[in-house]
């Protein structure tokens, strides 16, 4: 079943990639966000299914939105998409309930996580 998705990346081309990539999968890619303050202003202001997220950005870093977009909505779906692996990161996500951790480049296990949420 189709996902309506927030995506939120600082990087102009990997915004373009995932949109590309959820678009073609038949996923409706509802708003597109630079930064963690976008992506806090745009879930308030369409409510998506799930949002994708990078964690290194500009201003509102990723991990920092993710726990506001929380405290809106605690039941909101976010998938952390992104290069940063560390083990600095894994210990900060470990106190947020989101969803799934998935290396950017890897569009099949993105796909295969929004599909599994059917």
């Amino acid at each position: 079943m189709p996902k309506r998705i927030l995506v939120v990346d600082d990087s102009n081309l990997m915004r373009h990639c995932i949109v590309q990539c959820l678009s073609d999968a038949g996923h409706q890619v509802v708003g597109k966000a630079r930064d963690g303050n976008e992506a806090v202003a745009l879930y308030k202001q369409l409510r998506p299914d799930v949002v994708t997220m990078d964690v290194t950005m500009r201003g509102k870093d990723g991990i920092s939105a993710a726990r506001d977009i929380l405290e809106l909505n605690p039941e909101a779906l976010i998938i952390f998409y992104t290069l940063l692996d560390s083990p600095n990161m894994e210990a900060q996500l470990q106190n947020i309930a989101i969803m799934k951790v998935i290396k950017k480049g890897d569009e099949e296990e993105l796909l295969r996580t929004l599909a599994a949420l059917d």
